[in-house]
């Protein structure tokens, strides 16, 4: 990962986590919906650009099974807030989210081969890393709502997942 990339994911995760310490009761699950819901979707265009761009099988078997996760995931988010009759909102962390992910993926975009493949899954584990993190640490506790937290957990199980898979191609392509 280049210095670049490391200060700007620095930033992300300290701006992510401040916006989050600033709200005084944590996030609402309106709000912890719309910032799950954007990272899903955030991974999941990261994986198509990874198999459109990929010539690695190894990292095109892993964004497939991004895209099949979070869609999935996402999928169950969007018929629990419609059963629950709540309106996902927006907010400083998941608009920060998708300003990363926009940054993100012009830098990867500008990449070919091997510089790809690196770059696509060494993001991956950060980003896993860091998601994983705000689930355990914000999200999930934050949330009140019983079938949310669920779901959070279960997204968190599956999440880690992914990041311990990330890890195992990271090595692999090294």
């Amino acid at each position: 990962m280049t210095a670049r990339s490391l200060a700007a994911l620095a930033a992300f995760c300290l701006l992510g986590t401040a916006v989050l310490a600033d709200t005084q009761e944590g996030p609402t699950d309106p709000q912890i919906a719309h910032i799950a819901y954007t990272a899903g979707l955030i991974d999941i265009d990261a994986a198509k650009l990874a198999v459109e761009k990929s010539k690695t099988k190894e990292v095109v078997d892993f964004a497939k099974d991004m895209i099949r996760d979070h869609e999935a995931v996402n999928k169950q988010a969007l018929a629990l807030v419609k059963k629950l009759n709540v309106t996902p909102e927006d907010n400083d962390t998941s608009k920060t989210l998708t300003k990363a992910a926009a940054d993100k993926k012009t830098e990867l975009s500008g990449l070919e081969g091997a510089a790809f493949d690196k770059a696509y899954i060494d993001n991956e584990v950060a980003y896993h890393k860091q998601v994983n993190e705000a689930l355990k640490t914000q999200l999930i506790p934050a949330a009140d709502n019983a079938e949310l937290k669920s779901l959070l957990e279960t997204g968190l199980k599956l999440f880690a997942g992914h990041q311990a898979h990330a890890e195992h191609v990271a090595a692999d392509l090294k």
